[in-house]
């Protein structure tokens, strides 16, 4: 298995578009499966479309879904962080893509992203691993 890890800072996005990343780690394997892992407790990865406000929908979505007040149980850091300890629950914490001639298969109009509501912590680490098919 081939694997590599990204350093990402999230301190202006809290959507952070890989796909690039996940193409060019792909480029030169061939065909096989591509996973996507981030390894924190309070992001996840989604394969959305961007650039189209498919983005800023699925923010204020969660926004929504996952108030920043004082109802979570997991009280430490800043007020509702709480929320950010739940979001991995929706949004999961990794993504696998077939991949074909080092090609990532994704739709037209699909991209690998980065979600991460966390204002605490704003430097992640996203791991590409590949297994060849």
């Amino acid at each position: 298995m081939d694997s590599q890890v990204l350093d990402v800072d999230t301190a202006r996005r809290r959507i952070v578009d890989l796909t690039g990343d996940v193409r060019q780690f792909c480029a030169s394997r061939g065909d096989g499966l591509c996973n996507v892992f981030v390894p924190h407790a309070t992001a996840g990865l989604a394969i959305i479309e961007t650039g189209a406000g498919s983005d800023s929908d699925l923010i204020d979505t969660l926004e929504r879904l996952l108030p920043r007040d004082d109802r979570y149980r997991h009280a430490h850091g800043s007020p509702g962080h709480g929320a950010d300890h739940v979001l991995p629950g929706l949004v999961a914490p990794s993504v696998t893509v077939p991949v074909g001639s080092g090609e990532p298969l994704l739709g037209t109009w699909q991209s690998i992203v980065l979600v991460d509501l966390n204002r605490d912590n704003t430097r992640r680490n996203v791991r590409l691993s590949f297994v060849s098919g």
